[in-house]
């Protein structure tokens, strides 16, 4: 039976992540840009000004909502879990170096498409029954789209409410218990068979933390996320810039073996990797796993915001792929390409080849440290990604399911943490691309609206204060 599922979710898988989904990806990403005229590329110095200007001069929200900053950190909360440190070295060894270039080029087209998704979601949100602001695909599509694209929002937010409990909890959790049984078990703390029943104390431990976070409402999470987001990003950006400087002299040789194995893998990886199309594929899906631009998920979070134009947090979306894809990732593929970890092309890599990379520059003490940020992006993660299953079941079912939802995400942490996931992680994987397909297809059909957005937002005449 298991063999059955499994070998089900392998061609679905293909098929979403396969050129059909490359081509709806990039082709949506390029067709915004151009549409907004690069608006990532020309307003990528305004939206960074704009943003540390609201870092620091925080005022409190309305009613129902969150700071623009708090929104934004939610919305990273989520955004930079494990795809950020496992998936960019799951990519480089799958897809070869020219992974990153490609990683690259998808977070170009990204931050557009991020923008228009947050644009999009603020302007077309509505007030629920509590007073909070509610907004993302589902709403853009309720609200923008005919009568006739309706399914369109169901289809999302069923297959969000599917891809929650594995992408967004259990398999986030596990690499929790894993970055933690590693250091218990380097520095001789416990032996591996008690690992069974620690694991399971973690579990519980975060089961009861993620619903005291979660259940507190949309404010309790922006609070949370906005202290844990900055932490845990300088924390991994000091580490990884670290690496890099004691590494400098092999930089330049790095950015050239990235250019070149993108159009050419066999050249670095000894032709493991001979196909420019799986190079593509890993670094366009993994920069996506990185920035969630295309998914529609981080729209959700934006929603929320206190602001006074959609654009105004559009700006946000951009500098949200930014730091995830441009910064984050490309530290973690640079503390494994520049400090010369030996790893084998075409095996399957994660979270360890990265934690390799930095305990090879700074020695093994420095493994506590990369748990401790591993431990608070996955953390961060759960509690993004409960917020989007909550508001997809809100869409669905009403609020009053949004209560015993929270509890039963919670409780899926245990689950997580104790048992073998497996087959977990790929159809996770699959539902990730399924929910972007009907995400893509109202981002195409309302890119007049953004434009029109735009237009307002910028015009002279338009007061952005």
């Amino acid at each position: 039976m298991l063999a059955t599922i499994e070998h089900i979710n392998t061609v679905v898988n293909n098929f979403v992540w396969g050129v059909p989904a490359m081509i709806c990806i990039i082709g949506v990403g390029f067709y915004l840009s151009y549409k907004t005229r690069f608006i990532q590329l020309r307003k990528l110095k305004y939206a960074i000004k704009t943003i540390i200007g609201k870092a620091l001069h925080q005022s409190e929200a309305a009613e129902g909502a969150t700071t623009p900053f708090q929104a934004l950190c939610t919305a990273l909360a989520a955004t930079l879990g494990t795809g950020s440190i496992a998936g960019v070295a799951g990519a480089i060894a799958i897809g070869g170096p020219g992974a990153v270039f490609w990683m690259w080029f998808s977070a170009l087209l990204g931050m557009c498409t991020k923008f228009s998704e947050v644009t999009l979601a603020v302007h077309f949100r509505e007030r629920n029954m509590h007073g909070d602001w509610v907004g993302g695909p589902m709403y853009y599509i309720k609200n923008g789209l005919s009568k006739n694209w309706q399914w369109l929002a169901v289809a999302f937010c069923s297959f969000a409410v599917l891809a929650v409990f594995g992408t967004g909890n259990a398999t986030q959790v596990n690499t929790i218990t894993v970055a933690l049984d590693s250091v218990l078990i380097n520095f001789n703390i416990v032996s591996d068979g008690n690992l069974a029943t620690i694991n399971l104390f973690i579990g519980i431990a975060i089961t009861i933390l993620v619903a005291l976070v979660l259940l507190g409402g949309i404010k309790r999470i922006g609070r949370v996320t906005e202290k844990l987001v900055p932490f845990m990003a300088l924390l991994y950006i000091v580490l990884a810039l670290g690496v890099v400087l004691v590494n400098i002299k092999e930089l330049p040789a790095v950015f050239a073996m990235i250019v070149k194995s993108a159009f050419s893998p066999s050249a670095a990886t000894g032709g493991v990797v001979g196909s420019m199309f799986m190079s593509l594929k890993k670094g366009v899906s993994r920069g996506i796993f990185s920035n969630e631009a295309g998914l529609g998920t981080g729209p959700i979070a934006h929603a929320s915001a206190d602001t006074n134009h959609p654009v105004k947090q559009g700006l946000f979306g951009i500098f949200e792929v930014f730091i995830a894809t441009i910064i984050i990732c490309t530290l973690t593929a640079f503390v494994i390409l520049c400090s010369g970890v030996p790893f084998t092309y075409g095996v399957a890599a994660g979270a360890d080849l990265t934690i390799k990379g930095f305990t090879s520059t700074y020695g093994g003490w420095v493994s506590i440290l990369t748990a401790v940020a591993l431990c608070c992006f996955a953390f961060s993660t759960v509690l993004g990604w409960g917020l989007y299953g909550s508001r997809c079941i809100e869409f669905l079912f009403g609020t009053t399911i949004i209560k015993p939802f929270m509890i039963v995400y919670s409780l899926v942490a245990i689950i997580g943490a104790t048992a073998d996931l497996g087959i977990i992680w790929g159809i996770a994987d699959t539902f990730n691309g399924l929910m972007a397909i009907p995400n893509l297809i109202a981002l195409f059909l309302l890119s007049g609206t953004v434009v029109k957005l735009v237009k307002e937002y910028f015009s002279p005449t338009y007061d952005k204060d």
